[in-house]
């Protein structure tokens, strides 16, 4: 059973409103990623030492690791106040002419989905990471002159799901660059044993382990699921979430027992089905679950990839042997790892 009513704009800003407020605010409280967080102890410590901006920072990896966390987090381990804004949201220069000039000494500029910068947006930002000069154009026809504006030293930390579609450029200008990885099951609990102490919930330990085993690796999806077990343990079980309560929550919110929501079964429903043991393109997967493609390649396909359930080929994705055992449909002797599932069910 799943959850198909309709959620009203005050719920969606109450959820937004809850998720930032579970959002740690210094790198002592941030969980997970301690190679990342050694890294930035140095450098921000470096940088506070002589004085300086930070160099600028691209934080890349699936959606709902802690980009956007990280940033804030760096500004606040900086001292420092931060802008934040997206590429689509930067339609034309005058908008990063008017953010740039705002700025003050050291400031961070967070930009979100780097990779969706406007062509010209994108060049008007070169001079300004690497000459903290910001050049344009004033008048028009032959009386038109090039202007150039100082700008204090700032730190531009850009965030993407696909470093890969970031031109080369623009990437270069980039003085670090962290890949956020998905986390462990015991990083899952710490965060959900943490948010649930803000959030005032009685989570016990396999409560807990539960929701964590089943969030995607996402700390974002841990403290989704959190919230909703939370209401339904309200509704249904004197707000305590024990592992019952827990189980029953993810059964009405459709998530099975590997993590797997709708969409994900829905996908692996097009590749196991009338399409089973023939390579499909991205394109007919998204037309088939009725999808954007880019959902299917930043959302879906990490995890069913990282669960061993899907296969890229040069041809198209493939369905692995796991993901028709997980279904419960025979395995079709070209799907990838087939031999080895008929191998474990002789052995059996």
């Amino acid at each position: 059973m799943t959850d198909d009513r309709v959620v009203s704009p005050d719920e969606l800003e109450a959820e937004r409103v809850a998720d930032t407020a579970l959002r740690p605010r210094t790198l002592d409280d941030f969980v997970g990623q301690p190679a990342i967080k050694n890294q930035i102890r140095i450098l921000v410590e470096a940088a506070r030492q002589r004085g300086d901006a930070l160099d600028h920072v691209l934080l890349y990896g699936p959606p709902g690791l802690g980009k956007t966390t990280l940033a804030q987090i760096i500004a606040v381990e900086m001292g420092v106040n931060i802008r934040l804004t997206s590429g689509p949201a930067l339609e034309h220069q005058g908008m990063l002419a008017s953010i740039l000039t705002s700025l003050e000494e050291r400031d961070v500029f967070f930009i979100d989905e780097v990779h969706r910068l406007n062509r010209a947006v994108e060049e008007a930002l070169y001079p300004a990471m690497e000459d903290l000069a910001f050049d344009f154009v004033a008048g028009k026809g032959a009386g038109a002159q090039t202007l150039r504006l100082t700008l204090n030293r700032f730190t531009v930390i850009g965030a993407t799901t696909r470093a890969g579609a970031l031109g080369a450029p623009l990437r270069d200008r980039f003085g670090v660059t962290f890949r956020l990885d998905f986390y462990d099951t015991d990083d899952l609990v710490a965060i959900a044993n943490r948010s649930a102490r803000l959030l005032g919930v009685d989570l016990d330990p396999e409560g807990a382990a539960m929701i964590a085993g089943r969030s995607r690796g996402t700390p974002r999806i841990v403290n989704r699921l959190l919230r909703r077990a939370r209401d339904y343990a309200q509704v249904r079980a004197a707000g305590r979430i024990d592992v019952g309560v827990a189980a029953a929550a993810l059964d009405v919110l459709g998530i099975d027992s590997i993590g797997l929501d709708e969409l994900d079964r829905r996908v692996l429903g097009v590749l196991c089905g009338t399409l089973g043991g023939h390579a499909v393109g991205v394109q007919t997967i998204a037309v088939s679950v009725q999808e954007d493609p880019d959902t299917i390649e930043d959302i879906v396909e990490p995890f069913l990839i990282r669960r061993g359930l899907l296969a890229r080929t040069l041809r198209g994705r493939l369905a692995t042997a796991a993901a028709y055992q997980h279904l419960g449909l025979p395995v079709p002797a070209g799907a990838p790892g087939a031999a080895e599932a008929q191998t474990a069910l002789f052995e059996r």
